[in-house]
This record gives structure tokens, sequence and C-alpha cells, in this order.
């Protein structure tokens, strides 16, 4: 077996530190209401997607800046979480229902998807799609390297957040013990409709970074929920830095089994190292 260059090898651990990000920024809002919500909301990815296919829309229709675009996605789709969360109250679901309606509604915002902007696969070309330096012998892509920094500021500041402030701190007692928390003057209801509200326009966030640098289609929603989902339970619920940081991992190690091996076997390298972590996690309890 012939091993690659090393600058093959080191553009494609790049490549993977970008997609790993992109995880990372899809799990962050999956982590917050999973973690502090007990809400398992797939609707995350879906929402991802319709903040992606919006951005498309908005950059060629309406000839904005898809980063502009942000301004106007963020917003609706906070405003789109506090109603999610509010239907979520109305009818008291629980962790484990919520897993099955917010799949539910990931099935039918994909047929809206689908409807408006049909099942064809769908490029955006905006001002940052050719934009790119070079760092030695490597070719650093702007929409990628955006990407990053967004889901590395995101992450920091989330958990910056619930560490320091009163806010976050009202908010992990809350998820601890809610009559308890309640007894001091924590307003549960209030903060989950706030943390329901952020966990929707991260998703918005990630849907701007998706189209700036991927090919949409409505069905690729199920594609990523899987690997982010590992990258969400593996880095720690309520633990904003954890998808990230896992995400990285398992997007570096992706990349490098696929230039050492091929394409077929590139599970294997996401799964070798989800089976390490869970090695050493349960080995710790």
């Amino acid at each position: 077996m012939t091993l690659p260059s090393l600058t093959l090898l080191g553009q494609s651990l790049l490549s993977g530190i970008f997609i790993g990000s992109l995880y990372g920024l899809l799990g962050l809002g999956l982590s917050l209401s999973w973690g502090l919500l007990r809400q398992i909301n797939l609707a995350n990815f879906a929402l991802a997607f319709l903040g992606a296919y919006l951005t498309f829309q908005l950059t060629t229709v309406a000839h904005m800046d898809p980063l502009l675009t942000l301004l106007l996605i963020a917003p609706c789709f906070f405003v789109l979480g506090v109603l999610m969360h509010l239907l979520f109250a109305r009818f008291s679901v629980s962790a484990f229902n919520s897993l099955l309606v917010t799949f539910g509604l990931t099935v039918i915002i994909e047929s809206v998807i689908q409807t408006i902007w049909t099942a064809d696969y769908r490029r955006m070309d905006s001002v940052y799609g050719d934009m790119k330096f070079k760092l030695g012998s490597l070719y650093v892509p702007i929409p990628e390297l955006l990407t990053l920094l967004i889901s590395i500021s995101l992450s920091l500041a989330t958990w910056a957040v619930l560490r320091y402030t009163d806010l976050g701190k009202a908010m992990r007692a809350a998820a601890e013990d809610a009559p308890i928390a309640a007894a001091f003057g924590v307003d549960e209801k209030r903060l989950a409709l706030l943390l329901s509200g952020v966990a929707a326009a991260f998703a918005g966030v990630a849907g701007v970074c998706l189209a700036l640098s991927y090919t949409l289609s409505p069905s690729q929603i199920y594609v990523w929920i899987g690997v982010v989902f590992a990258a969400v339970m593996i880095g720690g619920l309520c633990n904003p830095i954890g998808p990230l940081m896992d995400g990285i991992v398992i997007g570096g190690s992706d990349a490098l089994t696929i230039d050492v091996t091929s394409t077929a076997r590139r599970p294997m390298g996401s799964v070798s190292v989800m089976r390490a972590e869970l090695h050493l996690a349960t080995s710790k309890l």
C-alpha cells in the first residue's frame, strides 16, 4: 500500500477539521435542548437545511450577501424555536416522545423544502465561493474557514454564558432541579423558551454555513443526523465545546481514513474513534 504525500494528508486533515466544525455547530443546539430541556430535538437538523435553502433563495433571488442573511434567519428561527417549545409544553411532550415528535417535524419540513425547491441538487454561488488563500502548501477555502470561526465563537460564547453568568447558572439549576430553582426565583418556563429559541437560531446559523460550502438536497438531512448525534452523545450533553471537539476528531479521522484506505472504508475512522471515546468514558464511571 502506497501512502499519500504529506501535503495530501495535510489538506485532507484540514478538510476534516472544517467539516467537523460544522458537525459541532449542528450539534450545538441539540446538545443544549437535550441537556437542559430534556428534549431530543431532531428537528434542528431540518431547521438547519431550511436555513440553508432560505440562504440560497435570498442570495440568488434577492442578491443578499450570505452572511447578511443571518440578520433575517437567526431572529426568525429564534421565534420558530419559541413556538415549537410552546407546542411541546402545551402537550407535555416527554424526552422520548420529543424524539418521535421532532422526527415527524423533520419529515414535514423536508416535504416543505421538497415542495418549494424540488428534490434537485442546489448549489449557491456567492462571492465567497472561490475565495481561498495559501498556507504553506495547503489551500484554505474562506467559506470553510468562516464555518470554523463561527462554530468556535458560538461554542465558546455559549460555554462562557452557561458557566459564568447568572443566566447560565439559572438554566443549569432549572435543568438540575426545577422546583428548588423556582423556590429561589428562577423562572423555568421563560428560560426554557429562551433556550429553545437560541437552539433554533443556532440551527439557522448552521444552515447558512451549510449553504456556503455544500450542495443542498432535502434527503441529505438524514445523512447528517447519525454522525452529529454521535458527536453530541460522546461530547456530552449541555457541553457546548464537547460536540465541536468530537466533531473535529470524527471529521479528521474520516478524511484520513479515505486517504490511507478508500472511500468505502470511511466509516471505519469515525467508528473507531467513537468506540475509543466510549471506552474511556465508561472506564471512568
